[in-house]
């Protein structure tokens, strides 16, 4: 499918998809993510860069839904744990007091569904894998404004183009900025007058967890959700005129409405998965914060197998964030695994970390004395057909998980490769 040129700006020629290249890199003449230009440019040589490993070049063509029809139907709802890999699982956490919940599923073709899981109904806070959650509010609303017209969803993702803004302020993660002209790659952090097209900030969100492009595109979505039909042509003074004169107390019941129903129709209650304020002290001085945020390895479960089975709105919509999962600017703590590298991993990982004054402790990043949350997300495609789901959630005080998550992931991965 060839793209439309961007809305105000002089058109841009882009190529049809060939399945010659990989993904993500054959992925920008289907989004317009200039990233994934460059990623293209590395690849084939003409631009010096870090060309993506093994387990990360699947075509787009070549990334499906594992879970639809009849197959997905028999996990409508979690099925009851296995005995014998419950064992398994249990035995990589001998300290029954240890920070950590866990919900494993085995999804293999050819082998029976098995699940495993440990305090999976504890709460954590999210952290960044919360943006998931936003990504589906997203796409929801999206669906409203063009019911059953992907296509049409797909053109409003590559040509329409939004302001940061102050909701934007302020993370410390950077984001890419790929100049087609002149071939250059930078990162910076965001600044108000950034502009990038709906698609470039969903990828900013997921592929490099950026705060601000999270609030951007959950401000998106709750002005899809007001507008409507109108949202494609939406200036911004109007949007800002409406956020400013609307009451901050229907500001919260909107944000959290276009997050939370989206969770509520897969089953997901509010107390595995809620989101109670956007990423960013510009976006919670325009909405106030409210409920909470909690979540919990039975309620992101349920989300993957949802995701999977194509229940996330529509199967083309679950397909589109299952690739926004895939193509992350880098692997990191859990994904970034050894045993991972050949294997497709569609991931989210987020942290949070809280200090306090302490005798003897000095606070450091990701190593909170309060509060350390580190948690992930992932499904795993190896080349050899084992297909699992993950979800895990830890906090551990004092300590950066980071090389614990990466471990376990190994030895998670080697406990379903065992399973008869």
């Amino acid at each position: 499918m060839i793209k439309r040129g961007l809305l105000l700006l002089t058109v841009t020629l882009v190529l049809p998809i060939t399945t010659s290249r990989s993904y993500p890199v054959d992925g920008y003449s289907y989004t317009n993510i200039k990233r994934l230009k460059y990623l293209q440019l590395v690849q084939e040589g003409e631009l010096q860069g870090k060309a993506p490993i093994a387990g990360a070049t699947k075509s787009i063509q070549d990334i499906r839904l594992n879970l639809t029809g009849k197959t997905g139907d028999a996990l409508a709802e979690l099925p009851s744990p296995d005995p014998a890999f419950q064992k398994a699982i249990n035995n990589l956490f001998p300290n029954l007091n240890e920070n950590y919940s866990i919900s494993v599923l085995d999804i293999t073709p050819g082998r029976p569904f098995r699940l495993a899981q440990r305090k999976e109904m504890a709460g954590y806070q999210p952290g960044s894998v919360g943006k998931l959650a936003v990504v589906a509010g997203f796409f929801t609303e999206l669906a409203k404004i063009y019911p059953n017209d992907f296509e049409a969803r797909q053109d409003l993702l590559c040509t329409r183009m939004v302001r940061a803004g102050s909701w934007a302020m302020t993370d410390s993660h950077t984001v890419p900025f790929f100049n087609l002209e002149a071939k250059k790659l930078t990162k910076r952090t965001l600044k108000p007058p950034d502009t990038f097209l709906l698609y470039e900030w969903l990828d900013h969100m997921l592929s490099v967890s950026n705060n601000g492009a999270a609030s951007v595109c959950w401000r998106e979505a709750i002005l899809m959700r007001v507008f409507g039909s109108r949202y494609p042509n939406l200036q911004e003074a109007e949007a800002e005129a409406w956020f400013k004169s609307t009451p901050k107390s229907e500001l919260a019941d909107i944000s959290n409405a276009v997050v939370h129903e989206p969770l509520r129709k897969l089953g997901i209650t509010e107390d595995e998965w809620r989101l109670g304020q956007l990423f960013t002290k510009g976006g919670t001085a325009y909405i106030p914060p409210k409920g909470g945020s909690v979540g919990t390895p039975n309620g992101l479960m349920k989300y993957l197998v949802a995701l999977e089975r194509g229940k996330i709105i529509d199967p083309e919509s679950s397909l589109e964030i299952k690739r926004l999962l895939y193509m992350t600017d880098r692997r990191i703590r859990y994904a970034n695994a050894p045993s991972l590298k050949k294997a497709a991993v569609y991931f989210k990982s987020g942290s949070l970390y809280k200090c306090a004054p302490e005798e003897g402790y000095t606070c450091e990043k990701y190593k909170g004395n309060v509060d350390n949350f580190m948690n992930s997300i992932a499904i795993v495609e190896h080349p050899d057909g084992l297909t699992y789901m993950v979800a895990l959630m830890s906090n551990v005080r004092k300590k950066n998980s980071n090389h614990d998550h990466m471990a376990l992931a190994s030895a998670i991965d080697k406990v379903v490769r065992s399973l008869p």
